[in-house]
């Protein structure tokens, strides 16, 4: 667990990581660099879920090893979908991180919402629908591996 009391914001306790895989995890369906180590660190505090519609088909040999619960979401409906995913885990209790449109549900639903803007680049309802915007995954692992800097960046 993840627990943080972030001045003029709120107390926000994680015990979820769920992730999106492409254009967030991956380019172009390939893990990118440095993510499968920093997923290995939150897994020891979090539970981690991977949430894709798999659109290159090749999710599970990507993230073969890691500790993490993968879930493969319909074509159809896929925000809604993720967002349902993130209720029954607790919204209180989950951290979010996505790049696109059908994440824009779970990032705002989220305890906490990290939009990332990677080389897919990201839609605009996620970002606005996020708490912080970070410029790559790494970033956005490394945030809550370090979470206090998420109290620099949230507080009032």
């Amino acid at each position: 667990m993840i627990e943080l009391d972030i001045p003029g914001y709120r107390m926000v306790g994680i015990s979820h990581l769920v992730l999106d895989f492409n254009g967030t995890l991956a380019c172009d369906g390939r893990l990118i660099e440095g993510v499968r180590e920093r997923v290995r660190a939150l897994g020891e505090r979090l539970e981690i879920h991977v949430l894709t519609a798999d659109t290159f088909g090749q999710v599970g040999a990507e993230i073969e090893g890691m500790r993490c619960t993968l879930s493969i979401i319909p074509g159809r409906h896929e925000a809604e979908a993720k967002l349902q995913y993130i209720q029954k885990l607790g919204l209180e209790e989950t951290a979010c991180v996505g790049n696109g449109r059908n994440d824009r549900f779970m990032l705002k639903g989220a305890a906490l919402g990290i939009a990332v803007i990677q080389g897919e680049g990201a839609s605009t309802e996620a970002i606005l629908s996020a708490d912080v915007v970070t410029s790559s995954i790494l970033d956005a692992l490394d945030l809550l591996l370090r979470p206090l800097r998420l109290t620099a960046t949230l507080r009032s």
